[in-house]
């Protein structure tokens, strides 16, 4: 198989949540890339030249034979549909409702809960801060995430569908935006995030923070 040259923007510190995302699915695939830094904090992104710049201006950004593309469900279903099975391997669902099902969270993730993104950041998962007990919005926010999560995964299987996808490295890092704070989360939620956690994919990912910070 003869493999594109790849290239996947990340915010300098590693902490984006969706740079994890897109790059989990480019080492799900096994497809080599390098690695480049958009300094956020400086506003690096908001200036012309960079390859996110004509696009949404955010990270994660993936660059592959002169077409660009932000958005990181987009990334991965566009690596999804290029670099498909049985070649490469799935990171999506087979089967048709499941496939969707997975978008489906990946889209919710994305567009809720959003008290529970702002009163845990995720500094809490890649460097290991601390935050304030949640507040009353912040509460009502993860007992709805417990209560959905909770159905999701009422199978009790270890992954969302039996087998892993993308969307389990999603929810996994929303629930240990909680987890990882020291919050009080259901047990078994707590043990699913526990364990997608340290699937090599997101391992890589979290040892990129970790030296950042390091």
């Amino acid at each position: 198989m003869n493999e594109p040259a790849i290239t996947l923007w990340s915010d300098a510190n590693y902490f984006s949540p969706y740079v994890l995302s897109a790059y989990v699915a480019l080492h799900e695939k096994a497809l080599p890339f390098s690695l480049k830094t958009v300094d956020l904090a400086s506003g690096a992104q908001h200036t012309p030249g960079w390859p996110g710049y004509h696009l949404t201006q955010r990270v994660p950004v993936l660059a592959i034979e002169g077409f660009e593309l932000s958005e990181s469900t987009a990334i991965a279903e566009y690596l999804e549909e290029r670099f498909a099975p049985p070649e490469w391997e799935r990171i999506y669902p087979h089967d048709l409702q499941k496939r969707a099902r997975a978008r489906q969270i990946q889209a919710w993730l994305r567009s809720d809960l959003m008290p529970i993104r702002e009163e845990r950041p995720t500094e809490v998962v890649f460097a290991g801060e601390k935050k304030a007990p949640l507040s009353a919005a912040g509460q009502a926010s993860a007992e709805k995430l417990f209560a959905i999560a909770g159905d999701l995964l009422a199978h009790g299987k270890p992954n969302l569908f039996g087998e892993w996808c993308i969307a389990d490295a999603d929810l996994a890092l929303m629930l240990n935006r909680l987890v990882m704070n020291g919050d009080t989360v259901p047990e078994r939620l707590a043990e699913y995030a526990t364990f997608q956690w340290q699937r090599s994919s997101v391992q890589r990912y979290v040892a990129l923070s970790a030296k950042r910070a390091g």
